[in-house]
């Protein structure tokens, strides 16, 4: 695929203009990282204020009498516990109770639900949702096109985000939002985000996503030694690795279950949704794998994809694993069976030939003060 045959979001000539370094993900051209680096990105974030373009993400609306029920029998959560100006984070799984996609659920009202699905899937997902309208009173919309999104992570998000909107974002609860206006934009604005930090989530109109990224450039003191710096997708995926936040193709795929991935807790298996007869069977009969988290005790970094052995046999796989700039650690999550999953265990990795001990520590490995 050729660079101009990958798609763009608003903001690609402004990435472009401050030094993005571009790559294809999942068919996106997106910025891997800002000239500051990774490091530097990830660091900032974690102590001052980060800003991500993620408006590669797909949106749906589900609209009509039936939006609670269809939601609820096709994704795990239990969408009759939100409330209005609720979001949270779920998974939509085929019968076999591996997962199609994860994604998050906004509750507008009784009659009106948002759905927050992954860049490379949302084709996928659409079709896997529509296809199961049935007879369900709704009417279902792709969104995607209509939104730009933008994340503003760190402890001083909310302060900078506050100087541009009159909505009290002290109000807004975690996993829940607001509409109000951003710069005078009229906005969708959600506390949440894929950092481990507080911050927001704000979704516009596309044709003032190009205004939003640069007020809050300006808002954050972009420029300065201290200041806001936009961050890629390098950064993106060691703050939420150091978070222990699941990544669909890595932690979650269609042979990957939630139970397996330390997901229990938005399966919500007392409910009818499909797939969940075989997570109650999963359950009831013990996993076969658990996903762990663990440090590298020797030196050396593993990385996705690299296998896992105890007592000289391969017992796993690492799925997602990097050095993490604000732990001085080299981490990483995998599969290993529950035997082996108890914190302190120790295991050898694989990394190109060398086989490298580490050991497996609670997760998530990072978690903010609040």
């Amino acid at each position: 695929m050729t660079d101009q045959d990958l798609k763009q979001t608003p903001l690609n000539a402004a990435h472009r203009e401050l030094g993005g370094r571009m790559v294809d993900f999942e068919g996106w051209d997106m910025p891997v990282q800002y000239p500051a680096g990774t490091i530097a990105e990830h660091l900032r974030t974690r102590e001052h204020c980060g800003l991500f373009d993620v408006s590669h993400m797909g949106e749906i609306h589900v609209v009509g009498p039936d939006a609670i029920p269809f939601v609820n029998h096709l994704t795990t959560n239990d969408v009759t516990n939100l409330v209005d100006g609720q979001a949270h984070y779920s998974a939509l799984t085929y019968e076999s109770g591996t997962v199609v996609d994860d994604l998050l659920v906004y509750r507008f009202g009784p009659e009106r639900l948002f759905l927050v699905v992954n860049a490379g899937t949302q084709d996928k997902d659409w079709e896997w949702i529509y296809s199961h309208k049935g007879d369900y009173d709704v009417d279902l919309s792709k969104a995607s096109d209509d939104y730009c999104q933008i994340a503003i992570q760190g402890p001083k998000a909310e302060s900078i985000l506050q100087t541009l909107t009159d909505t009290d974002l002290s109000s807004i609860k975690y996993y829940h939002f607001a509409e109000g206006e951003v710069d005078g934009v009229p906005s969708l604005i959600s506390r949440t985000g894929y950092t481990g930090e507080d911050g927001f989530e704000v979704y516009a109109d596309p044709g003032k996503a190009r205004q939003l990224w640069d007020t809050m450039l300006t808002a954050g003191g972009y420029g300065s030694d201290t200041g806001i710096l936009p961050c890629g997708l390098a950064a993106r995926n060691t703050l939420r690795l150091e978070s222990a936040m699941s990544l669909y193709g890595h932690e979650l795929s269609d042979k990957i279950t939630p139970l397996e991935a330390n997901l229990g807790w938005i399966c919500k298996l007392k409910t009818e949704f499909i797939g969940c007869e075989a997570l109650r069977d999963l359950k009831a009969n013990g996993l076969e794998r658990k996903l762990v988290g663990f440090e590298m005790i020797d030196r050396g970094i593993a990385r996705d994809g690299f296998d896992i052995y105890s007592g000289g046999g391969k017992v796993g796989v690492v799925t997602s694993a990097s050095p993490a700039p604000f732990l001085k650690k080299n981490i990483g999550l995998g599969f290993v069976p529950p035997e082996l999953a108890e914190t302190g265990n120790e295991i050898e990795i694989d990394v190109r030939g060398r086989m490298l001990k580490a050991q497996i520590v609670p997760t998530p490995f990072y978690k903010r003060e609040r």
